[in-house]
């Protein structure tokens, strides 16, 4: 049976422009994210708006850290696992930092 590695080479193509997405996603979102006591006068009431938007994109980074992840570390193991090693480590921060942006969103929120 003939060993067709164009599937691999697709979903690992796929699963790193996915991860490309999820960090542009959490950056932008990290940016626009309100913490602190500090505001602006006169800009407190767009502060819920703003604590909505970081939540419904954390939603949103956790779910594409999720298939980009899946799509990433398939059945074969590639022989160098440094990069697994540091896809590993950014899909890490990206899910705690996201945590983190979903328990402040939901606390100021409610």
């Amino acid at each position: 049976m003939k060993d067709n590695r164009g599937f691999g080479h697709a979903r690992m193509f796929l699963g790193g422009l996915l991860l490309f997405a999820t960090v542009i996603v959490w950056a932008v979102t990290l940016m626009m994210s309100p913490h602190g006591p500090q505001a602006a006068p006169g800009t407190e009431h767009v502060r819920t708006t703003v604590a909505s938007f970081v939540l419904k994109s954390a939603i949103g980074t956790l779910l594409l850290c999720a298939l980009s992840g899946w799509l990433l570390f398939g059945l074969r193991r590639p022989k160098w696992p440094a990069r697994d090693y540091a896809i590993l480590g950014l899909i890490g921060l990206m899910v705690l930092s996201s945590l983190y942006q979903l328990i402040w969103g939901y606390r100021l929120l409610h």
